[in-house]
């Protein structure tokens, strides 16, 4: 007997939740209901940066603010569209500028969601029409940040699906396996591709990163919404949230 296609949709729905490892929300067999559903987790999992707010730019990390607390940093080639992530994650439309020209972005960019926790926009690399010396300038900077800074709890490193795991992208993830930190790899712009060759993509990466049990990856596309939640529940882990207060969790006395 064939299943129907709410059957289908019903098991697909249930099985993302499951791989995800997060509570599979009551299906309805309305439509609006499912959307409704998933929207409300979604605007739930955003709820923590809700007050998110522009705290400092700085050229070099020895300018960050206090090395306190826990931060996520989001790092890629400046035509992977980190900018544009970053609005759709913490549903903010103009909380990290974006731009025409790739690139512009050539300062560590701190956003405070309270007193101990913040997102970290690095300067992108690789695609930027910028002097030589400047490059070199922006790779020790990002070195230095991510391998002395006591307070990064993971990184989120960008990659357009269409051109994952370049040169750069190797070497990123290796500053990050030599400090022993989390990375989680958004592979954006997967509208970009029909289901198949995405998935494809998904699968080859996640076959070339096997040899670092600290990095992750996912499909994502922030125009079409598409893998918000997962991202976002990694990071709540990362940053102890919890999505339903907005607050850190209360470690038990």
């Amino acid at each position: 007997m064939l299943e129907s296609p709410h059957t289908k949709r019903q098991t697909v729905y249930q099985l993302a939740h499951i791989r995800s490892r997060q509570p599979i929300i009551p299906y309805s067999h309305s439509e609006t209901h499912y959307r409704a559903a998933v929207s409300t987790q979604l605007d739930q999992l955003r709820r923590p940066y809700a007050a998110i707010r522009f705290l400092l730019s700085v050229p070099r990390p020895q300018q960050a603010p206090a090395d306190t607390g826990a931060e996520i940093a989001f790092a890629g080639r400046s035509n992977a569209g980190k900018s544009s992530a970053l609005n759709a994650l913490t549903g903010r439309k103009a909380l990290a500028r974006t731009s025409k020209t790739p690139g512009r972005t050539r300062h560590l960019v701190f956003f405070a969601l309270d007193e101990q926790r913040r997102l970290v926009d690095l300067p992108g690399y690789g695609f930027a029409k910028v002097p030589e010396a400047v490059q070199r300038q922006w790779g020790e900077a990002m070195a230095s940040y991510l391998q002395q800074r006591d307070s990064l709890a993971g990184l989120v490193l960008l990659m357009d699906i269409r051109h994952p795991l370049t040169d750069y992208d190797w070497q990123m993830l290796e500053f990050c396996r030599h400090a022993g930190l989390p990375v989680h790899v958004l592979l954006t712009k997967a509208d970009k591709l029909n289901r198949g060759p995405a998935q494809n993509t998904l699968l080859a990466v996640r076959k070339q990163l096997a040899d670092y049990p600290l990095a992750s990856v996912q499909l994502f596309s922030a125009t079409k919404k598409q893998g918000l939640e997962e991202a976002l529940n990694v990071m709540g882990r990362w940053l102890d949230l919890d999505p339903a207060q907005g607050k850190q969790k209360k470690t038990p006395e």
